[in-house]
């Protein structure tokens, strides 16, 4: 496994340290490994949707008076 040194403002090095201590993870590279796991999925999440609205077809006009309107009806 390879070795990365980061630096951290101390704030950021007390919300690791207690994260850590908290029991959530076993050390600080548990947490990075974590945060950036949860990147790639975020990333892979709006790739997903950004292509899926691609293959959607076109966009259709969109009249916001009528939204407004039919959102008044059904709260009501």
């Amino acid at each position: 496994m390879a070795t990365m040194n980061i630096s951290l403002p101390d704030q950021m090095k007390s919300w690791v340290e207690e994260s850590v201590q908290s029991g959530l993870y076993a050390n600080a590279s548990d947490y990075v490994r974590d945060l950036i796991r949860q990147d790639h999925q975020k990333m892979a999440a709006l790739r997903q949707a950004l292509i899926e609205g691609e293959n959607s077809g076109a966009a259709s006009e969109f009249d916001l008076e009528a939204f407004i309107q039919a959102k008044k009806q059904t709260a009501q």
